[in-house]
């Protein structure tokens, strides 16, 4: 990565999950892009997980902007204890700023992942507020100046990313392109850097970088992370690893587009599993794509038709889905 203290990439050349192409989605080529949505719904429905490439060309999430994102990363997290917990503000719950090591868990354990991270939301907004909507507003290391463009940056071209693979799943699906990048439009978007210090020898034994889990929102796209360690878990239950090759974002579906999907496409356990060797350190950054909280996520009916006319899941709000969320992974009370 080119950075100082990063790990190599070097896990082999082939992914392990489906590989799309996003320049295939924008090409003028219907084959082209029915070959894109063909993969990215296939591969969500099957496994919950794909690997997206050429995001770099259109979108702008390219080399130099990941390698900047991370060497700033890392430069706050080697700050002092005091000075990260200085942007720590317990009342928002962990939904903006710093997050202490050990302080999130998975939904149903109650030993902490051994993680720290950073959390960046939204900043432009383009509709009034709804009545009685809070707006969480960001805030920033002053010790790092760069730290508040360069996150924005990334943050903006991760979105525009991350609104065509929901308008492709929306096509597979033979529902309206803005289904779901509708709901997604000024929603509570997450990205979130986090960092895996190595891991100590007084760690808790049933703690993992991060515990086996289900993400709550629409979707997922992670940014390559620095190392491996992230795992899926597969229909014969046993755990597949994803490499974290240059170039690939990897792309997962979450509870919310279970629920709004009745379940066709899935939401699959994942986990992030301690490294071999003690010593080495992690980061990753995945950008958790999130409706707004108002929009409701009822099972859509050609998604009941699909699973034999039986809806499978509830009629919830995604901000009523969202503060559940947070008192299962301990961030609320």
């Amino acid at each position: 990565m080119g950075i100082k203290g990063m790990n190599s990439l070097t896990q082999g050349t082939h992914q392990t999950i489906p590989v799309a192409d996003l320049l295939d989605y924008q090409s003028d080529d219907p084959v082209r892009r029915r070959k894109f949505t063909d993969t990215v719904g296939g591969a969500l429905q099957e496994l919950g997980f794909f690997s997206l490439i050429n995001h770099g060309v259109n979108v702008g999430i390219n080399d130099h902007l990941i390698d900047r994102a991370y060497g700033l990363a890392q430069d706050f997290f080697e700050l002092s204890a005091k000075d990260k917990l200085a942007y720590e503000d317990l009342e928002l719950h962990g939904q903006r700023g710093f997050v202490d090591f050990g302080r999130e868990h998975a939904k149903d354990s109650m030993a902490g992942d051994l993680k720290e991270f950073w959390h960046v939301g939204r900043e432009n907004w383009q509709r009034p507020a709804a009545p009685g909507e809070i707006r969480l507003q960001n805030f920033w290391p002053k010790e790092l100046p760069e730290f508040r463009p360069v996150m924005l940056n990334l943050y903006k071209n991760m979105e525009r990313c991350a609104r065509s693979v929901l308008e492709a799943c929306a096509e597979y699906l033979g529902e309206p392109k803005d289904t779901f990048s509708g709901i997604a439009e000024d929603g509570d978007t997450i990205l979130r850097v986090i960092h895996y210090p190595p891991v100590a020898g007084d760690a808790n034994p049933a703690s993992i970088r991060a515990g086996a889990h289900e993400d709550i929102n629409l979707i997922t796209l992670l940014v390559e992370a620095t190392a491996g360690g992230l795992e899926l878990l597969q229909r014969d239950g046993t755990w597949l690893p994803i490499h974290a090759l240059p170039g690939h974002i990897i792309v997962d579906t979450g509870d919310m587009i279970q629920n709004l999907t009745n379940g066709v496409l899935r939401s699959t356990t994942h986990r992030v599993v301690n490294p071999g060797n003690s010593r080495q350190r992690r980061f990753s950054m995945p950008f958790f794509v999130h409706p707004r909280g108002e929009a409701y996520l009822n099972p859509l009916p050609s998604c009941i038709e699909r699973q034999g006319g039986k809806k499978l899941y509830p009629d919830i709000t995604a901000g009523e889905y969202l503060a559940q969320r947070l008192r299962e992974i301990g961030l609320t009370k």
